[in-house]
């Protein structure tokens, strides 16, 4: 093989473990400086600050000498207390009780819960930030609802409206606001009736479908994703058949039962061609539980985008707390119907889905990937809470224990609380690495 076909490869290669090492640096720098922050507010000193293990690459030594430093491998970081490398020496008698009360260990109960629960918090924190700034830039459609762009569309597709058009009604159904658009049903066609308020007066175009079969968004990993689709792609025809909403494609995938389907794709004016092969997949419903469906990975959207109005601060970050308690809840639903046996484990990605999760999302473009750290930074909050010893969570069982009983738990049964709950998160680690190597192609 000539060199020069595997180039590409290696800028996907690197362009995917860039992507990865910057989500997970962002993510763990948060998490990280919530531990150290609030320790350092609780008074307890932190010597070590490490973003990353092993050689120090970089490193100074700030006033309150703690050691802010950059390691060689950025796949993870750790907060180094004062005390933590012989607490038990630390815990003694014989230290001076003012130093003893800077060491994790010396500190009061609520100190040392509140330094370890600050870890989670940020990390739901950077969520909460990200997706309140994206609502608020994104904004709110403006009633009365208002074409800002049109999305491109081959010539096949009929199409008379223009940027401007204020949207009175499709097909006879009123659909002034986003919501009434929403509400409205639309049949499979070519395409329909809009009248419209142009330079104030009313008119009645031709337009196609207002959800019509544009790749709005692709799925890492997923059938669409596998074989080059990308965003603004229009699905023109699936086995010959030609298709005008993203409805009728929907349909379409789901009645393949997994069958190969011929796809013809408009792409800047270009006609390509592709073989698309849906997988099964599970899919968590509103009422709770999972359905499992054939998809391809792909999402749609409106024939236009809207006018838009910034929305207020308060509506925006309610809106981020509910994608948040989304992302909480399905998770911890998709993992118990895992455990369970309900639905797939494939469900489960290893490091190597994540790494490749965040670059296709990065390939997709800046506001993508942000979304896409603050949703890692969900599910990396939530995964330290669990009560599994040697994870945040477990920590915070221990002082639950030391509150209720006070005192800590026994040397020996630590010590085998933190070996059991170290083999679990390894053996989860290799599960998931297996699926995304072997078990789950």
């Amino acid at each position: 093989m000539d060199i020069a076909q595997l180039l590409p490869q290696f800028g996907n290669i690197a362009f995917t473990l860039a992507a990865f090492v910057l989500a997970l640096s962002i993510i763990v720098a948060v998490h990280e400086y919530g531990h150290y922050i609030v320790g350092r507010w609780s008074g307890i000193h932190a010597e070590v600050f490490s973003l990353g293990f092993g050689p120090v690459l970089l490193s100074r030594v700030d006033r309150r000498g703690t050691r802010w430093q950059l390691a060689a491998l950025p796949f993870g970081g750790y907060v180094k207390f004062l005390g933590d490398a012989n607490a038990a020496s630390v815990g003694g008698t014989a230290v001076d009780p003012a130093l003893r009360r800077r060491t994790m260990l010396g500190a009061p109960l609520w100190a040392r819960a509140a330094t370890v629960a600050a870890g989670p918090v940020f990390n739901f924190i950077l969520s909460l930030v990200v997706f309140t700034g994206i609502f608020l830039v994104q904004g709110q459609p403006a009633d009365p609802l208002t074409i800002a762009r049109l999305q491109p569309l081959p010539d096949s597709f009929v199409q008379e409206l223009q940027p401007g058009d204020e949207l009175v009604e499709i097909a006879g159904q009123p659909v002034g606001t986003i919501d009434a658009l929403f509400a409205a049903q639309f049949p499979v066609a070519a395409g329909f009736d809009y009248t419209v308020r142009r330079d104030g007066a009313l008119r009645v175009v031709q337009g196609p479908h207002p959800y019509p079969p544009v790749i709005f968004g692709l799925n890492p990993n997923s059938a669409a994703y596998d074989i080059d689709l990308r965003v603004g792609d229009v699905i023109t025809e699936v086995d010959g058949v030609p298709v005008h909403a993203f409805s009728q494609l929907v349909d379409m995938v789901l009645a393949s039962n997994g069958a190969p389907m011929q796809v013809a794709v408009w792409r800047g004016g270009e006609v390509l061609d592709f073989v698309l092969v849906p997988r099964r997949a599970d899919l968590p419903r509103a009422e709770g539980g999972f359905e499992t469906r054939w998809l391809v990975g792909i999402s749609g959207g409106m024939l236009f985008e809207p006018q838009t109005v910034t929305p207020g601060v308060l509506s925006s970050v309610g809106a981020a707390a509910g994608q948040i308690w989304y992302i909480i809840t399905s998770s911890l639903s998709g993992l118990w119907h895992m455990i369970t046996g309900a639905i797939s484990s494939c469900n489960l990605s290893g490091p190597v889905g994540i790494a490749q999760a965040s670059g296709a999302m990065a390939s997709q473009g800046v506001t993508s990937f942000i979304w896409f750290v603050a949703l890692l930074s969900t599910a990396v909050g939530l995964l330290n809470l669990f009560p599994v010893p040697i994870l945040d969570g477990g920590h915070l069982v221990f002082h639950a224990y030391e509150a209720v009983t006070g005192k800590l738990p026994g040397d020996k049964a630590l010590r085998l609380l933190m070996a059991v709950g170290l083999s679990l998160i390894l053996t989860l680690m290799v599960f998931a690495l297996a699926n995304d190597l072997f078990l789950c192609p």
